[in-house]
């Protein structure tokens, strides 16, 4: 206490001495005390903002916990930093300004609603460390708790409100809460839409769910576009075909919503469609084709190494390769498949540290699909979908050099069906008509 006059004393003195006719009931003295709290309190962050911070950076990174790692990409200290200058103003502001003031009130209750808003943020990056760690563990796979974690930060997001509430009009949280009681049943019904958005924007926010300029698809709404804005109670999405779709904020984390976000990050856009082969066309390859198969770019010692392996084979089993029935052959589409993978292996518009393959998918009634599984270092539609043509146009132009054919049902083989059809039930008509016309003849003598 004699500390806190002593201070307060000094720089009473020291604001006379600059300007002697200010007394300390003068309003500008009130006004001057405020700035210089603000001011050290400004130098301190700064302080504390270019010196402390570095050194816990620094320690986090030299330090093997997992933890400490999580709480600096969450923001844990960078939060912490801020009580600093709020503790300072919260502890000077009594000394330098009297309890008689206006102003003090105002002061204390701004810097206890930012210290109790700074130290929710603080802990949601706790609660988000908790989880991270939590999740890395092997437990996670048997009980996720993220479900836990988002109640935990609903709940003290409402606790900081009512308190907020309580310090700003000067009255008991459990008096607030018996109040808010008496009138929920109403607030429920009025502003429902407005609780379930604050509650998603809750749930969005927290998980990082969806963020301006996010490429999302909903079926259920035909919506298929970039998301323009998140607003307490709704979203807004301009679809690609430049139509504006507004949706409930809520539908986001209660309807089924695929986010292209993964997409767009990453380092490719799949690629993934299949061209049916005529089964009719694939067939062993001999000698002649496979000379011939050997000087298309790209597979010279795919064929050679297969060669090789062949005729271990043939040794080891003693099998005369003019053996048609025994031996063991190439095959023209297995020879393509191979081709079309060393292909895009060396094509400079797929991302080689994706996936990528060319398979057989089961046979149908339309033939043998070969599908093709890759991811174009091209994202933007335009330019992706140039890749995607420039690929099959590719593979259906090299289709007949490996004695291969695209299945395609024949038009015109089509048409003469149609009209055999035709030609058929135009006589089985009268057919029909002729039988009716003798049996009412018939009748009639």
């Amino acid at each position: 206490m004699e500390m806190s006059t002593s201070i307060r004393d000094r720089f009473t003195q020291l604001v006379q001495e600059l300007l002697p006719s200010l007394a300390p009931e003068d309003p500008l003295y009130n006004v001057i005390a405020l700035s210089s709290i603000l001011a050290f309190s400004a130098v301190v962050y700064i302080f504390a903002r270019i010196l402390i911070r570095p050194q816990i950076a620094r320690f986090v990174s030299k330090s093997n916990n997992q933890w400490d790692n999580a709480l600096q990409d969450h923001g844990f200290f960078r939060r912490l930093t801020h009580l600093v200058p709020a503790l300072l103003i919260y502890t000077t502001t009594p000394i330098l300004i009297g309890d008689e003031a206006v102003m003090h009130g105002i002061v204390i209750k701004c810097v206890q609603l930012y210290m109790l808003y700074t130290a929710l943020l603080a802990l949601y990056a706790l609660l988000s460390t908790i989880e991270d760690v939590y999740n890395a563990s092997a437990l996670a796979k048997r009980a996720p708790i993220t479900g836990f974690i988002q109640v935990t930060k609903l709940a003290f997001a409402i606790i900081t409100i009512l308190l907020s509430i309580s310090l700003i009009v000067n009255k008991s949280p459990l008096l607030i809460v018996s109040g808010l009681t008496a009138i929920a049943a109403v607030l429920l019904l009025i502003f429902r839409d407005t609780i379930l958005g604050f509650v998603a924007g809750i749930q969005i926010a927290a998980n990082r769910m969806f963020n301006t300029g996010d490429w999302i698809a909903m079926p259920k709404y035909e919506v298929d576009g970039e998301i323009l804005e998140i607003g307490l109670t709704n979203v807004k999405v301009q679809n690609w075909d430049k139509t504006i779709s507004t949706l409930p904020t809520y539908s986001l984390t209660t309807e089924a919503v695929k986010n292209w976000r993964g997409m767009q990050e990453s380092g490719g856009r799949r690629i993934k469609r299949a061209i049916y082969i005529d089964i009719h066309s694939v067939a062993l390859c001999n000698n002649e084709t496979l000379e011939r198969f050997s000087k298309v770019r790209y597979i010279n010692d795919y064929i050679e190494k297969k060669k090789d392996e062949l005729r271990t084979y043939h040794k080891d089993y003693d099998i005369d390769e003019s053996d048609l029935l025994n031996s063991r052959r190439l095959t023209n589409i297995g020879t393509f498949r191979a081709y079309l993978e060393a292909y895009l292996r060396k094509h400079p518009n797929i991302n080689q540290d994706m996936t990528l393959m060319v398979r057989q998918l089961p046979p149908t009634e339309l033939g043998l699909p070969l599908e093709i599984y890759c991811f174009s270092a091209q994202k933007e539609w335009v330019a992706y979908e140039k890749v995607q043509a420039d690929i099959f146009d590719h593979v259906m132009a090299m289709l007949s050099l490996f004695d291969l054919r695209a299945y395609q049902r024949d038009g015109h083989l089509s048409l003469l069906n149609q009209r055999e059809q035709s030609v058929f039930n135009a006589s089985t008509t009268n057919k029909h008509s002729e039988t009716d016309a003798k049996s009412d003849n018939g009748n009639e003598q």
